[in-house]
């Protein structure tokens, strides 16, 4: 078989069907991974009450967030452990480890017991699983997107790795039906129960799928290639990230996959966490319009891959962190407005003020669920947090007992210092009472109406949050290829991917939602991914080359 200097086949020619089939093979195993791994990002808000229910609501779901950001902390590890072994034993016996790990994993969580039934063992061990499905997801990336662009033709890199960008949103969809099969089958509350647990059993079956895919793949034409010739790195580590290819590393991170993953997760997981937790659309309502949104948009992870070999990736990356800077607070005031236009209203006539003495108030998430918050300030915020409810902060003199005024109307929060646990109840309880009727009474409602909800609207929204996300991560692969050589390529691209993606990208729901909570203002979260996509910007156009027509065989 011929190939090009580049070690790929010519342009001219199409993959033959056996190049497709492991090309396939591959990105159909990277669509299970993503499924199990965005499991857990569905259902955080039914694993904040299973493995977090000591804790109050807002700290619970902030630490339910936490949890599905661990996964993403370890992932640069993952990519650092796999990465070397991708670049010195080669790309096919990664994805057998990584598959084998991630399956595991997910399937461990869904029979491990609550809260309720083994205590703080639940949420520790939950993280555990968490953490190992962050380590084989690091290990995944770089090998299947490396995989696929050595097999391409010369010329249709983007085209060809742009496959393995529609991974994520595949498995996530994926992940989107099964959990809405099982409401639909079991009903709300079994659901909310027990039958969560059956998306992640599942997972064994596709563990035995995927495994048995991945046996099915050749190795990667130019690593084999440089083993024959005896050109493999003999530390790829040393040689990615301690030379002069570690500056091109660092500007990976932050000229390209940074502003990437942010504009991703606000796109696709905290536009999902917005519409449930804040605008208070029921969950199968919020999964089916999300759902909606990734039908209509995956398609143009294909259309920016292609198109990214004829015009460069660069500017395509770079135009999507521009547009998604400059328009994700209408967008998001978009969603509010369409999805529970009683609360818009409400915010308007009857704005909601905590006046407390700032040094009373807390940050309330608690990693060990003991703690209990007990000043006026954090009783007030708590409650207003479960609700969903805007609000501003107002400081109050030293000592001040915290209250919230609700348009003209005043509710008097407690101090629960010192107090007996059924006289704390007791006074949560009162103060949650008088709190709900001033909410009910200024017009706030307690879960979106559904008669009012604008779903073609909201289809809309949410599918060009998601033609966002494909600016950004179609070309995103072919790019990263592009910009290391081969021998140390798994290795060199992986960790600002991972670096990306897990920890620019992973943080941002845990972020945003806790930046919320402090601030009182729903739409505060949304300035974290807005900065980090503006320093992409700057830094990716003035530093990164285009890389479009490189040799990558050198």
């Amino acid at each position: 078989m011929s190939t090009t200097a580049n070690g790929a086949l010519p342009s001219g020619k199409p993959l033959t069907a056996g190049h497709k089939k492991v090309i396939f093979a591959s990105s159909l195993g990277t669509v299970f991974e993503w499924y199990d791994f965005y499991l857990y990002g569905s259902l955080a808000a039914i694993i904040a009450k299973q493995f977090f229910s000591a804790l109050n609501p807002a700290s619970a779901f902030i630490f339910a967030l936490l949890a599905f950001a661990a996964g993403f902390a370890v992932r640069p590890f993952g990519a650092l452990v796999f990465g070397r072994l991708g670049d010195m034993i080669g790309r096919k016996y990664t994805f057998l480890v990584t598959i084998v790990i991630m399956g595991l994993s997910t399937f461990l969580v869904g029979i491990l017991p609550s809260y309720a039934t083994i205590g703080v063992a639940a949420p520790v061990i939950l993280i555990g699983l968490r953490m190992l499905q962050g380590l084989a997801l690091g290990g995944e990336y770089g090998g299947a997107a490396t995989y696929v662009a050595e097999h391409a033709p010369h010329g249709k890199r983007g085209l060809y790795t742009s496959f393995i960008q529609t991974t994520a949103t595949l498995g996530l969809f994926l992940s989107l039906l099964v959990i809405l099969g099982c409401r639909f089958a079991l009903g709300n509350e079994a659901f909310e129960d027990w039958g969560w647990r059956i998306p992640f059993l599942v997972s064994v079956v596709l563990l035995g799928v995927s495994v048995w895919i991945r046996m099915q793949l050749s190795e990667s034409p130019l690593f084999q290639e440089m083993k024959d010739n005896g050109k493999l790195s003999k530390a790829p580590l040393t040689e990615s990230f301690f030379s002069k290819n570690g500056k091109i590393v660092l500007l990976a991170l932050l000229g390209a996959t940074a502003g990437q993953a942010v504009v991703w997760y606000a796109g696709q997981f905290y536009s999902l966490f917005f519409l449930t937790q804040t605008l208070k659309i029921d969950g199968t309502t919020a999964n089916l319009l999300i759902a909606g949104g990734l039908i209509i948009g995956t398609p143009f992870f294909v259309f920016f891959g292609w198109l990214s070999d004829k015009i460069g990736r660069k500017p395509i990356i770079m135009g999507g962190c521009l547009i998604a800077a400059l328009t994700f607070f209408p967008i998001f005031k978009g969603l509010t407005h369409y999805g529970n236009p009683a609360m818009e209203e409400a915010v308007a006539t009857s704005p909601v003020v905590v006046v407390a003495d700032p040094a009373t108030c807390s940050f309330q998430f608690d990693p060990v669920g003991k703690k209990v918050f007990t000043s006026s300030c954090d009783i007030a915020k708590a409650a207003l947090a479960k609700a969903g409810v805007t609000y501003s902060n107002q400081d109050a003199p030293a000592g001040t007992v915290a209250h919230i005024s609700v348009g003209q109307a005043r509710v008097e929060a407690f101090e629960g210092a010192g107090l007996d646990p059924a006289a704390f109840k007791a006074g949560s309880e009162d103060f949650g009472k008088s709190l709900k009727t001033s909410l009910t009474s200024a017009g706030y409602p307690e879960k979106a109406d559904p008669a009012r909800i604008n779903k073609p609207m909201l289809l809309v929204l949410l599918s060009l949050l998601v033609v966002y996300v494909t600016m950004v991560y179609g070309p995103i692969a072919a790019w990263l290829v592009e910009l290391f050589p081969t021998k140390i390529r798994y290795t060199s691209m992986s960790l600002p991917y991972h670096i990306g993606n897990g920890w620019f990208g992973g943080f941002l729901p845990t972020i945003a939602f806790a930046m919320v909570v402090a601030s009182g203002n729903i739409y505060q979260g949304l300035w974290y991914p807005i900065v980090i996509a503006a320093m992409t910007l700057v830094i990716g156009t003035l530093f990164l080359p285009e890389t479009k027509d490189v040799d990558i065989t050198k």
